[in-house]
């Protein structure tokens, strides 16, 4: 078991050649902080969609959604269904508002909307996860299936050099180097997982009837029971379309490829791209993953069934093709969360206490700052190795910690009477409230499902923040209420609202296919 051909170690080989050859020609076109953090805002729709849907789907989605399928059900796959809507949703009403403003983080409009306090909160707040979360995990979860094929390799030495890896290329080139890798690692990812489906689809003799037979019959269902463990309906009603507005439109790991776009139709048809994209994961990532509890029934955890499919089904060669799609979505996560990090740390912390900062200076500062980070990110990295599950971690933190985040948003961008105070304070209760109810869980004196939660302390933190309103009573800027009005300029043009609206039809007609 494990065991690699030697057409699997030239299909890899020749993976990474290419990736560093992209990588060597790019990186010499980053030289100022403008090219390091935003590609020279140079980037067309289509690179921009590749790109948001390979850092997305990363070695911890790659891991996550077939061990979860394989423990529960591809009711997993809500996550990447309510993605593609929130995509759509903020392509339409949010991503217009950023290019209006030329932002370089996502944070600056809460500065333009309230003030630097808020700005600060939330680029913290974002660096913690994108380090602890992001790029921990997908360091993590690459060396847990590299190991299965070469068990020689120690886990930590394992995640240090694809760190370091990743890390100095990421330094050299900026987002043009995270985006054009991206736009190549995406292409290979879609291919080793398409593969795949077909390989274990092809045990079932390629027939529908056939792996249903095998499989639960509740392990086919998006919708589960109110009561379910795993992913109830009210979780997916109010509490996924919370997780999915912050990773997606707040944030900087992923909004930073719509920052960098050429215009506002370039980031909506990169939107639009990355959410029919990610209507895939279902057949190509999770019903595999389904289909293995027949196949594979007898794993003692659902983080090992990727790595197990690969090494028991797939041929010479095919191997090696979804090996380097692995290797892929490594990179392009952690490329992508260093990138974004550094950048947070560079523009929201030191070029407000330096505004005179030399652009090639701050571009300096962006690479030692990425390096810095890739450190934290892989010392942090083997520690996940005591949690019970990948993909339990990472939405468990993200439910506890980012609802808040988004109610802030909300207020930021829909509410023209919440002042700047009420905003910051109301933030901070709802964090309070969130630390609160996650040690009130872990006690076991708080049981509801942490998908509901989040839609919980979203209302919550909102309530919070009319509270602090109306004991402060600040009366909002006209300015600052100007920098989330849309402008007429603004707007996306009428063929991708229709493509849009397509896009919404398909992921309604898939959701109620397998309700």
């Amino acid at each position: 078991m494990g065991a690699l051909h030697t057409l699997d170690y030239v299909v890899l080989l020749t993976y990474v050649v290419i990736l560093v050859v992209v990588c060597v020609r790019v990186s010499r076109r980053s030289p100022d902080s403008e090219d390091l953090f935003l590609a020279g805002r140079s980037l067309g729709a289509g690179m921009v969609g590749l790109s948001l849907f390979a850092s997305n789907i990363s070695s911890t989605t790659l891991i996550g959604l077939p061990g979860a399928a394989w423990s529960s059900g591809i009711a997993v796959a809500n996550y990447e269904w309510m993605a593609a809507l929130v995509l759509l949703f903020a392509a339409r009403f949010v991503v217009p508002v950023f290019l209006g403003n030329r932002l370089v983080t996502v944070p600056e409009l809460l500065e333009k909307r309230f003030d630097a306090r808020m700005r600060k909160y939330l680029s913290a707040v974002t660096v913690f996860l994108a380090i602890v979360l992001d790029t921990s995990g997908s360091l993590y979860a690459g060396a847990v299936v590299l190991q299965v094929f070469f068990p020689q390799l120690p886990l930590a030495p394992t995640i240090a050099g694809i760190a370091l890896f990743a890390g100095i290329y990421t330094a050299a080139g900026g987002l043009r180097a995270v985006v054009y890798t991206d736009a190549l690692q995406s292409v290979v990812l879609l291919a080793g997982s398409a593969l795949l489906a077909g390989i274990v689809f092809s045990e079932f003799d390629f027939s529908w009837q056939a792996m249903v037979a095998a499989v639960p019959a509740d392990h086919l269902s998006l919708i589960r029971p109110l009561d379910d463990p795993d992913l109830p309906w009210l979780g997916t009603l109010i509490g996924l379309p919370i997780l999915g507005f912050y990773y997606w439109t707040m944030n900087q790991y992923v909004s930073q490829r719509l920052l960098g776009a050429r215009s506002v139709d370039a980031a909506a048809g990169g939107s639009l791209l990355a959410a029919v994209l990610k209507l895939l994961p279902l057949f190509l990532m999770v019903l595999p993953g389904a289909m293995a509890v027949s196949l594979l029934p007898d794993l003692q955890r659902g983080d090992e069934v990727f790595a197990q499919l690969i090494s028991r089904y797939a041929p010479a060669g095919v191997a090696g093709l979804i090996l380097a799609g692995l290797l892929a979505a490594i990179m392009s996560s952690v490329d992508s969360a260093l990138n974004s990090a550094s950048t947070l740390i560079a523009v929201d912390f030191v070029q407000p206490r330096r505004p005179h900062i030399d652009t090639r200076a701050l571009a300096r500062l962006g690479r030692m700052l990425t390096l810095g980070l890739m450190v934290l990110a892989a010392l942090w990295a083997p520690q996940i190795d005591r949690f019970p599950g990948l993909f339990a971690y990472l939405q468990q933190t993200f439910a506890y910690v980012t609802p808040p985040l988004v109610a802030v948003f909300a207020m930021a961008m829909w509410n023209r009477r919440i002042g700047a105070r009420a905003a910051l304070y109301g933030t901070v209760s709802g964090h309070a409230i969130s630390l609160l109810w996650f040690i009130g869980s872990q006690l076991g004196w708080l049981t509801l499902h942490f998908t509901i939660v989040a839609g919980v302390l979203f209302a919550l933190s909102g309530l919070a923040m009319a509270a602090w309103q109306i004991r402060f009573g600040d009366v909002p800027d006209p300015d600052r209420l100007a920098a989330v009005r849309q402008e007429a300029s603004w707007r996306i043009s009428m063929p991708l609202r229709a493509g849009m609206a397509v896009c919404a039809l398909l992921t309604v007609a898939l959701v109620l296919s397998f309700w």
